[in-house]
């Protein structure tokens, strides 16, 4: 496995750069074609930005789903509908959604660890981190909360393995501050580089 002897740190800090660079693509993408989607699909945009029940409902099954769909693609949705009060809003209970499935991650992984079900999810999906949160444990779910890393997966594999609950709720409150510092890029990069 590569990195096999990166220390805790250094596995944070590689990991974070990846998905600065994951999010830096996905932001210099949407600032590059934002003058494509205002002309052509701007009424589409704000209709599909205005069905918030179902956003938050297709938002809220991603997570539980090992995060499917990047939380940016809600956070540009809203931020082209142009109003910041109601932008701040829908990315807090964005936030609270995906702390919430986190925590329910964690239950799962604890309680349906032995079952068969949860054993062929493990083995088809999660394997491939539990090495890694064996090495690095909170570490790993760090990563998740921060990283494009499924931070659900993450979540789940901390509950089979039995990782400190009340430490576990400490570490995915920056699922928190990583929507909040993410949320201020996508609001105001694009008006920074289009003027």
């Amino acid at each position: 496995m590569e990195h096999d002897n990166d220390t805790p740190s250094q596995f944070l800090f590689r990991n974070l750069l990846k998905g600065l660079l994951w999010f830096a693509l996905i932001i210099t993408v949407y600032i590059l074609l934002e003058g494509y989607l205002e002309e052509t699909l701007s009424q589409e945009i704000n209709h599909l930005a205005g069905k918030k029940i179902l956003l938050f409902a297709i938002f809220t099954v991603s997570e539980i789903i090992f995060g499917i769909i990047p939380p940016e693609f809600f956070m540009i949705l809203w931020q082209h509908a142009g109003d910041l009060t109601v932008y701040v809003i829908n990315l807090s209970i964005l936030a609270v959604i995906s702390y919430g499935a986190g925590v329910l991650g964690y239950y799962i992984g604890y309680s349906f660890t032995k079952t068969g079900f949860f054993k062929r999810i493990k083995d088809k999906y999660l394997v491939q981190y539990e090495y890694s949160l064996r090495k690095y444990g909170m570490y790993l779910v760090l990563v998740g909360a921060i990283t494009p890393v499924p931070f659900s997966a993450m979540c789940m594999l901390a509950g089979s393995v039995g990782l400190p609950f009340k430490t576990f709720l400490w570490v995915c409150v920056a699922r928190v501050f990583r929507f909040g510092a993410y949320g201020w890029m996508v609001w105001n990069f694009p008006n920074w580089f289009n003027g």
